[in-house]
């Protein structure tokens, strides 16, 4: 069993339009409901790549309740979210369907207490007994220790679990110190962790502040892996016009699904980068089109080199 972890659990509402314009009112063609946060997207993709998956984290009020029982009708997932006082969160997407641009809409989820959080990593660690891998995602609701993802790495190290970390900020450079086994940062993220702004020259850093593998996600450019085994670079076949919310989640989907299958690092890069893809044709996040990502795996080039033993 794969377990995912998503403090911010969030309801992901997503409008849309044609012709997304400033100042004026806009007619909604469509809307779509479904249970967000990067941990749940990453659940929905594993569960949909034939993985079972149980995911965890804060679930709180009307709207908690909501992506709860959504969850029900989530075919592979097990819902394991831990109960809370105050409401959670909405997240908010408007797609221009003429743009193919999205906007996003983010709230900063409910105010967690201390005897919330230990009774949150008191079931983290039950879980983990049970788990072949584990991913950490997503920001910290309010309340939470900056170190929360720290200190939830150092428990899966224990139990020999292996990480995966994607996060942001003050919370990864704490996660990073705690030595997880992969981390997966956007190009930003990845500055703002090392100070260095060149992809390669980033990656690196951020391996020597602790993290066992990183992959740095590049947007359009594919992604860039510096690993224990070898350092790979992942392009896909050409660009694609869509919905990006998630695009991400499903590279953490894929990079998690290939560890825990044993796939070399090329062949999980090019899973991962097909992956987010085909989610970016899709309309909402946590789903992926399942034809073109069939089509596009086998089309990811990947370049590099292993490490000589």
């Amino acid at each position: 069993m794969i377990l995912t972890v998503t403090l911010n659990t969030a309801l992901d509402i997503t409008y849309r339009v044609r012709g997304l314009r400033p100042h004026t009112s806009h007619r909604v063609t469509e809307v779509t409901e479904r249970p967000g946060g990067k941990g749940l997207n990453v659940a929905r993709v594993l569960a949909a790549l034939g993985h079972e998956v149980t995911a965890t984290g804060f679930a709180g009020g009307a709207t908690g309740r909501a992506v709860q029982e959504q969850l029900t009708y989530t075919p592979g997932v097990v819902d394991a979210l831990v109960p809370v006082a105050g409401a959670t969160r909405r997240t908010i997407a408007v797609a221009d369907t003429t743009t193919g641009d999205t906007t996003q809409l983010n709230e900063p989820g409910p105010s967690i207490t201390s005897a919330e959080w230990s009774a949150f990593k008191e079931a983290y660690e039950h879980l983990l007994r049970s788990s072949s891998a584990v991913a950490l995602c997503g920001s910290l609701p309010p309340g939470v220790p900056v170190g929360a993802y720290a200190q939830l790495v150092r428990a899966a190290r224990a139990l020999a679990v292996p990480v995966l970390l994607d996060t942001s900020g003050e919370p990864l450079r704490r996660g990073v110190a705690a030595r997880p086994d992969v981390v997966k940062p956007n190009a930003d993220e990845l500055a703002e962790l090392t100070g260095a702004h060149e992809p390669s020259q980033a990656t690196r850093d951020a391996r020597r502040r602790g993290a066992h593998a990183v992959v740095a996600s590049l947007g359009a450019e594919g992604l860039l892996a510096r690993t224990p085994d070898g350092d790979w670079r992942a392009v896909p076949p050409g660009p694609v016009r869509g919905n990006p919310t998630g695009a991400g989640d499903s590279v953490v989907a894929g990079l998690l699904s290939g560890l825990v299958e044993h796939l070399p690092w090329p062949d999980r890069l090019a899973r991962a980068v097909a992956l987010s893809a085909a989610t970016v044709l899709t309309p909402v996040a946590g789903e992926f089109d399942r034809s073109a990502y069939e089509e596009l795996v086998g089309r990811v080039t990947v370049t590099g080199e292993v490490t000589a033993a």
